[in-house]
Parts: C-alpha cells; structure tokens; sequence
C-alpha cells in the first residue's frame, strides 16, 4: 500500500455468520465501480473467498455463479452485465514482478478488481481507488464470527459512510432481508435501489447525498445554487410531505436518514403515461395536466416542515435562475452542436432579449413548480381514485414559479414526442379546468407565458444535452435534441418571441436547419 493516499478511519463491521459475509458482499457490490480494487487481507480461512464470491455474484446477477478463488491461476476474469471483474489470489506470488507476468496491472481503471492477499503485490495496486478490507475472527464466536474493517482513501469517504448508512438504515426498518437491485438513474447525481422482501413486497432506497458545491461561476456562487437545486433530501422530504398533505400521490416515507441523505421510500412501480412504444397515452397525459390544474387552485405554503425544528424554504424561480439556465445554450448548445462561436456582444443581445421576457413571467402570480414534470416521474396508479392516480416522483429541485412551467414540462416532454395536437389538448383541458374554479382566470395570458416558458426550458435542455455529452461523457442525451429543437421552434413562432426568434435565425440559424 501505498503511503501517499491517506486512509479515512475504518468501519468496523460484526459478521456473525456465513450469511452476514454475503450480504455485506452484496452492499458492497451495489456501490463498486470501473477502476475500483477491493483488497481482501486476512488470514488462512478467515472468509477472504467467501465475500468475493458474495460480490462477484451481486454484480453478475448470478447467485449460483461457482466463482471459486482462483489460488492456481490466479487471476480469473468474469464478463458481467456492469463489465469486466477481475478475481485475484497473489497467495501463490512470491514478487510484485510477476503481477507483470499474468497482466493484473493492466487496464485497471477499467474494471472492477477484487484481489486477495493484496500485500504480495507491494506497491502495485494503486491507493487512491483502493478499499481495504481486513477478515478477522471475532473473538466471542471464533467458529462463524467475523470483524470486517473496511476503509480507504479519501476518494472512499463518502462512498462507505453511504454504504454503512444504507445498511443501517435499510435493517433498522425491517428491510435486512430484503435483496437490493440497482436502479438505472438519471442525469443527476442521485442513485436508486429497489429492495424485494422475502414475500415481494418491494421499496425504493433514495441514495442524495448532500450536494457538493462547485466551482463558482458568478458571485461567488456555483451553477447549482444559482439554479436553486437541491443541496440535500431535505426539499424531497418536504415537498412530498406537501404534496401528500394535498391529497396527491407522492411516496410515503418508510425511513430517512437526513444527515446523510438516504430514503426508503414506497415504490409507486412502473407504470407510466406511455404505451408500449413509448408514446403518450393521452388519457393520462390529460389526468396529470388536469393535477396540474388542481394544484394551481390552491393557496400554497412557501415554507414546508421536514422534521421537528427543521424546515425548507421554497426558493423562487428567480431572473438569476432562468437567465443562468438559458445561458447553458451560448456556453454548450452553440459551440459544440451549432459550432459556433458567439462574441460577446451577440452574447449580450441575447440576455437583453430574455430580461424583457422575464419581466412578464415574474409580474405573475407563483405556485409550486415541480420543475421536472414529466413522463419518467409520472406513474400510473389504476387502482387509486382521483389525482391519486397519478404517482409523483423527482421534485426535490421544486421552486416558487409561474403556472404555466409545469405544463410546459408535460407538453412538450424532452424524452417523448407530444404531437402538436396532444399539446393543445392539455392546454385546453388545463385552461377550462382553471376557468371552472375562476373565471377571470386568463388563458390568453397562459398561453403567452406556456410559449415564453417554453421557449426558456428548451433552450435550457438543449444547453444541458449538450453538456451531458460533451462534459460528462453522456453522449445518449444527443438523440433527443431534434425533438427538443422543434420544441423550441415551435415555442418561437408565438408573436411574444418574435425578436428572440430573430436573435435564433440570425446566430444559431442551424437550430432551423433541422426542421
């Protein structure tokens, strides 16, 4: 081991049986990745082969894969659904010279790498991607029990805390039997679980860790709180708390860990909006437009409890947090997918054209915006009654903004094609809904604000999927560009965007080329 990487303090774990080694392999497989090793140390019998086994197991999806510890041949490669794993015994080596030899050195950063008796590699195996886990007898149950300690280098802090929590939480509310599934997630930095039960019942766990800030980009600020996203599951909470006290489908808590940002939380299942060709079922489009409608009847809180003492603030959809987000399309839209390079005083034009939009949508009238309303956070739920029949998921990033948001979001859906009729549909079932409660309610101004919001979230994706792509190596957001593109043509053809429409044809004239 290396002494450059400092070790965070080790987690002492108790396994007093064959079962609790397994089960601590399939935690820990949950949260391993490419590049990481996982260093088995312990003496002869002390279970080294039995939690890799657990592991390799976990990430093959395979519980009767054999996995035998490779003491021969030394290294055995498995191929698995998350990619290649690596299986080490160095019980045998007798120099890190000849880890040349059988190629376990190589490629490392690209696969998972669970080797036992690390110490016979010396210096080899790189620290700072390293969990150590030291197997010892656990002195009042020498035959089965058995201490694990398990730490790692910084890159490791959070990552174990995470882990150690999650078990903690997850047995604590009588889920320790269950088995854990990984989620695919989104493009944020959150991650899900599904947890089985023995009898099928099933939960989510919620993994948000606090948010680390960024770099700043504007007073001092990073992009996150300019935007006012969530900086830790304290704004799920409250505004699921919120939108259940409504009436409306949001999952119940089961357990939280808010310190370190953990949920379990009810699964809603999955059943969505879409069909099986994933186009929208417009009865349930129509039914999460008509929710959307119930919700913006109400006089709403702007301050939600989320645990005795403690509260959230909703922030408000500010000029700073609309402008930072349309910004997105100069600093990623235009130079990597339009390849063009736009001088400062274009730059500015463009600013100076959303101000002035931004001054009628702030002169309105606010109410919860969920912000991210659309068809992978809406799941039908047939059997409930009402708006309750529609589950609600992903609203943490909740603001203080105009009506029409929302709507946008279902409308104009970034991952599915709404046809333009469709959108028209929800915009008049949303409107006599509205009429029905109040009839000085103005669609005329609805709509007008529906265009310029649009118009504002598109170009706001289209700066994001360009982002994912170009910085965080996200390439698969690129197909949904062209639908965002006509989205936001469409928006511009409002007489409201006339002159921001002119700005597009003039300086990014390829986002019409596509049409």
């Amino acid at each position: 081991m290396s002494d450059e990487t400092p070790k965070v303090g080790a987690h002492l774990i108790s396994l007093g049986d064959e079962a609790a080694t397994e089960r601590l392999g399939r935690d820990l497989a949950a949260i391993l990745k490419p590049g990481d090793i996982v260093a088995l140390s312990g003496h002869l019998g002390s279970g080294k082969s039995l939690l890799a086994r657990a592991i390799l197991r976990e990430i093959a999806g395979d519980p009767e894969l054999e996995a035998p510890s490779p003491t021969f041949t030394l290294v055995q490669s498995y191929d698995t659904p998350r990619g290649a794993v690596l299986h080490a015994d160095l019980y045998r080596v007798r120099s890190p010279d000849e880890l040349d030899d059988i190629g376990l050195i190589e490629d490392l950063e690209r696969v998972i790498t669970l080797v036992e008796w690390p110490d016979r590699a010396g210096t080899r195996l790189p620290a700072g991607r390293r969990l150590d886990i030291v197997l010892d007898v656990e002195p009042d149950r020498p035959e089965t029990g058995r201490i694990a300690s398990l730490a790692g280098g910084v890159l490791w802090r959070s990552r174990l805390s995470i882990a150690v929590a999650a078990r903690e939480l997850i047995d604590a509310a009588g889920w320790a039997a269950a088995k854990r599934e990984y989620m695919l997630g989104d493009a944020s930095t959150r991650a899900y679980e599904r947890l089985t039960q023995p009898d099928g019942e099933t939960a989510i766990l919620m993994i948000s860790p606090p948010r680390p800030d960024g770099p700043p980009i504007r007073l001092g600020k990073p992009y996150s709180a300019i935007a006012h996203l969530a900086e830790s599951v304290d704004a799920f909470v409250a505004m699921d708390h919120g939108l259940r006290s409504l009436g409306y489908s949001a999952p119940e808590i089961l357990a939280q860990d808010l310190i370190t940002g953990l949920l379990l939380i009810e699964d809603l299942g999955d059943g969505g909006v879409l069909d099986a060709e994933g186009a929208p079922i417009p009865e349930r489009y129509e039914a999460a437009a008509l929710l959307l409608a119930d919700l913006h009847r109400h006089t709403l809180p702007t301050i939600l409890p989320v645990a005795e003492g403690r509260d959230h603030v909703i922030p408000d959809y500010d000029r700073e947090a609309m402008t930072i987000e349309t910004e997105l399309m100069l600093e990623w839209y235009a130079p990597h997918i339009a390849g063009v390079t736009l001088p400062a005083v274009t730059k500015a034009e463009f600013g100076r054209i959303w101000d002035k939009l931004f001054d009628e949508i702030l002169e309105a009238p606010t109410t919860w915006t969920l912000r991210d309303f659309h068809s992978p956070n809406l799941i039908w739920l047939p059997e409930r009654e009402g708006h309750a029949k529609l589950g609600l998921i992903d609203f943490q990033d909740s603001l203080l903004g105009n009506p029409a948001y929302d709507l946008v979001s279902l409308g104009q859906d970034a991952r599915v094609d709404v046809p333009a009729a469709l959108e028209l549909r929800l915009l008049a079932a949303y409107g006599k809904a509205r009429r029905a409660d109040d009839e000085t309610f103005d669609l005329a101004g609805f709509a007008r604000a529906y265009a310029i919001l649009g118009a504002q979230r598109n170009t706001k994706i289209a700066g994001i999927f360009a982002r994912l792509d170009r910085r965080d190596g996200k390439p698969a957001y690129l197909k949904h560009l062209p639908r965002i593109e006509t989205y936001l043509r469409r928006n511009l053809d409002h007489p409201a965007l006339e002159e921001l429409k002119g700005w597009y044809l003039q300086y990014l004239p390829k986002l019409f080329e596509t049409a």
